[in-house]
C-alpha cells in the first residue's frame, strides 16, 4: 500500500499534522519532522515516525518517490486488506491509496 505524504522538515515537533486535499482530487498526509533535509535525515525521520505510529517494523516501510521533494510516496509492505484496516485505525481518514 502506498501513502501520499507532504513532509515538512525542521518542524517544531515530529507529528502527523493532518490530511490535505491535492489538486488531482486525492489526499496526502501532512507530516512534520524536526530533522533537517540534509543527507536523507528528514526522510529517515519520516519513516521512523510512520513505523512508530503504525506499530510496524521500520523495514516494512520504504520511500519509493520524492527523495528530494516535499511530496513523497511511502510503500508499506504487507497484506493490503490488513494494512488498510491498520492505517485507517491509526491515521486520519482518507490517507491511504491501494496500489
Amino acid at each position: 500500500m502506498r501513502l501520499s505524504i507532504r513532509l515538512t522538515p525542521k518542524a517544531g515537533r515530529d507529528a502527523i499534522l493532518g490530511v490535505k486535499p491535492t489538486a488531482d482530487g486525492g489526499a496526502e498526509l501532512c507530516i512534520g519532522v524536526t530533522a533537517v533535509p540534509e543527507k536523507g535525515k528528514a526522510n529517515d525521520a519520516l519513516l521512523r515516525l510512520l513505523a512508530r505510529q503504525l506499530r510496524l517494523p521500520a523495514r516494512d516501510l520504504s520511500l519509493v518517490s520524492g527523495e528530494t521533494d516535499r511530496h513523497k510516496q511511502v510503500l508499506v509492505a504487507g497484506e493490503p486488506a490488513a494494512l488498510e484496516t491498520l492505517i485507517a485505525a491509526r491515521l486520519p481518514a482518507g490517507t491511504a491509496s491501494k496500489t
